[in-house]
Order: C-alpha cells, then sequence, then structure tokens
C-alpha cells in the first residue's frame, strides 16, 4: 500500500496510519516472543518525490515518487492543506488546498479506476472528491468542513455524524484523529479483527468506539441509492434497542410492509430483522471489548431481554460466546501487555 505524503495540513495524519499499516503482524508479535508477520508492505510518495512540507516546522521526506508507485492495492490520503501560516492568515479555503496538491488528483483517479481502493481522512478527502470518487457515494469529513464540503461537492453524499464511511472501494475518515481509526478499521476490514486489535494493544491505542464504526461492516459497504432504505437504516441504527416493529419502519419510510422487506434486501443484502441482529452484534461486540458490563447488562443493552437467546444469537454470529469473545477480546488484556527487561525505562 501507499501512504501520501501532502504539502500542507498535519503530518500526523500521514505518520501515524504508516506505523499502524506497518506494525500490524509485527509489534504485537515481538512483545509476546513470537516471530513477526508484516500483513502490508507500506510505502510512502510524494507528487515528485520531494520532501512535502507541511509546516514550517516539519517536512516529510518519502520513498518515492507517486510515478514510481507499482501496483498498490490501497492508497492511503492524509490531511493535506495549507501552511499553518496561511491558515492563521487567510484561513481554510477549499480551492486552495486542492491546487497546492493538484498532481494527487489524476493519479488517485487512474488508480481508482483500476480498482484500487482509495482511503483519506479530514482534508484529504476533498482530493478524493475532486477526483470524482466519492460521486453519488456516501463521505465523511472533518465535523467543521462538511458545510463547506457540501456546497463545494454537492454531488457526494456527506455523512458528516459518522466518523468513518465505507463505500466499497473508497473510505473515509473524519477528523485529524481519525486517521487512527480509519487506519485500524481498514487493518480490520482486509486483515481481520485479531489483527486490528493486537496491533491497537500493541500500540496503545484504542479501537474505535463511535457507534458508527460499530455499524459500518454492516451498514456501510452496500453502496445503493435507495433513499427510502437510507432512510430506514438509518432510522434503525438509531433505535435499534427497541424492539420496533417491522410494519411500523414500513410506515416510517412509506411503503407496505411486503415492498419494504423487498426493497431492503435488494439493496443491504439483509432482511430488516438479520440487519437489525447483525448490528446488535457489532454493538454488543465493542461493548464486550471496552466495558466491565455483565453479559445480562449487555444483552439489555442491545435490545434484547432473553439472555440465553442473545448467547445463541451472538455466537452464531461470532463462532463464539460472548464471555469468550470477551476473554480473546476485552480492554483487560492491555494490562497484561509483557514488558521486556531491556524496554523498560531507566530509573
Amino acid at each position: 500500500m501507499a501512504v501520501l505524503f501532502l504539502n500542507g495540513g498535519c503530518a500526523s495524519t500521514a505518520l501515524l496510519p504508516m506505523e499502524i499499516f506497518r506494525n500490524a503482524g509485527v509489534l504485537w508479535n515481538l512483545l509476546n516472543g513470537r516471530a513477526p508477520v508484516p500483513c502490508f508492505r507500506v510505502t510512502t510518495a510524494s507528487a515528485h518525490g520531494e520532501p512535502a512540507v507541511t509546516d514550517q516546522l516539519v517536512s516529510l521526506v518519502p520513498s518515492c515518487s507517486i510515478d514510481d508507485v507499482e501496483d498498490p492495492d490501497i492508497v492511503f490520503v492524509p490531511a493535506g492543506g495549507l501552511p499553518y501560516e496561511t491558515l492563521i492568515r487567510d484561513g481554510y479555503a477549499i480551492d486552495a488546498v486542492i491546487e497546492r496538491n493538484a498532481a494527487i488528483i489524476p493519479w488517485l483517479r487512474r488508480w481508482s479506476a483500476e480498482g484500487v481502493k482509495i482511503a483519506g481522512v479530514c482534508s484529504g478527502v476533498a482530493l478524493m472528491a475532486e477526483a470524482g470518487l466519492l460521486d453519488g457515494k456516501r463521505a465523511t469529513t472533518h465535523w467543521g468542513l462538511a458545510g463547506a464540503y457540501q456546497q463545494r461537492f454537492p454531488q457526494v453524499d456527506w455523512q458528516s455524524d459518522y466518523l468513518i464511511t465505507d463505500a466499497g472501494n473508497v473510505f473515509c475518515g473524519g477528523g485529524v484523529n481519525s486517521a487512527a481509526d480509519l487506519s485500524l478499521y481498514l487493518v480490520e476490514r482486509f486483515g481481520s479483527h485479531d489483527l486490528a486489535r493486537e496491533c491497537a494493544k500493541a500500540l496503545l491505542l484504542e479501537m474505535p468506539r463511535t457507534w458508527q464504526v460499530a455499524f459500518a461492516d454492516v451498514a456501510l459497504r452496500t453502496d445503493h441509492r435507495d433513499e427510502s432504505i437510507r432512510r430506514a437504516q438509518d432510522w434503525i441504527h438509531t433505535h435499534f434497542r427497541l424492539a420496533t416493529r417491522l410494519d411500523a419502519i414500513a410506515v416510517h419510510v412509506g411503503m407496505s410492509p411486503r415492498n419494504f422487506v423487498r426493497r431492503f434486501k435488494a439493496a443491504t443484502g439483509h432482511t430488516p430483522l438479520s440487519y437489525t441482529h447483525a448490528i446488535r452484534v457489532n454493538m454488543a461486540k465493542r461493548l464486550l471489548e471496552e466495558e466491565e458490563q455483565t453479559i445480562q447488562e449487555i444483552s439489555q443493552a442491545v435490545g434484547y431481554e432473553d439472555v440465553m437467546f442473545f448467547r445463541d444469537l451472538f455466537r452464531r454470529h461470532t463462532g463464539i460466546g460472548p464471555s469468550e469473545y470477551r476473554a480473546r477480546f476485552g480492554a483487560h488484556l492491555y494490562a497484561g501487555l509483557p514488558v521486556k527487561p531491556h524496554l523498560r525505562p531507566s530509573a
């Protein structure tokens, strides 16, 4: 994969993804006495192979020029923009950001046309939008830029409430810190949940906690244009804990129950009920990873009064029960990180 170094913006949105991808399968293994197994082959590139100047204090030296990048599977576009001093003086201007990194635009368009997956974060999403990669698709960006982006790129389905959007071959992240969330999401998406969790633990990062990420694998990967079904999806996301009748959701979006079920499955690949179950299970997974609630409490928190039904459903979706899932992925594992003598700080 290729991580771009852009002029302007925040260096951390390029460096942190690079570190996450390079350490996936490596640092956790080393800390636990296992042989490292690198999972991503990472290169860094700037428009012309020259150092990218993020501001007067930082320059990033890439491995190569974008023209020298060969057959990437994924391209990561960090926040690119204007020098800190320019922002203070003139404020943020989308067109100036695009102009400063204009050489990237046709390059992104070319690789996207060849099926390469493109991920961008914060203002880097503007370059993806300018390249036409987001037309008709869900996307997100920094909440403070959402209004300006909506005006500049009205053909994009902006979902600023989402921290991460996944539209198949294009992925977007919100603000600066979401560079880590998006990177870990991609590690999970193209590696495994175990790999992402281990990488996060080794780097002392939190797995993404927002409900948007918990729903990403069932709600955001389907790229469809049925606006009524999108409204139904959004309603289910907000009310997934409630025991809502299917016909009530159908009425909410102005359809008959039979037509609603047919269109929902055509658009999402799920029935409304299986979709709701999948969302609840994903939320339960996050609660099991991050909270200390009992299984009964988590079952109720995601909408199931019958804890035995919840246990059976969770096992059908994940292959293991909720207790075993917590034992494997729970946050308590952070406390068990080994510290080798040569890694201890000196007195």
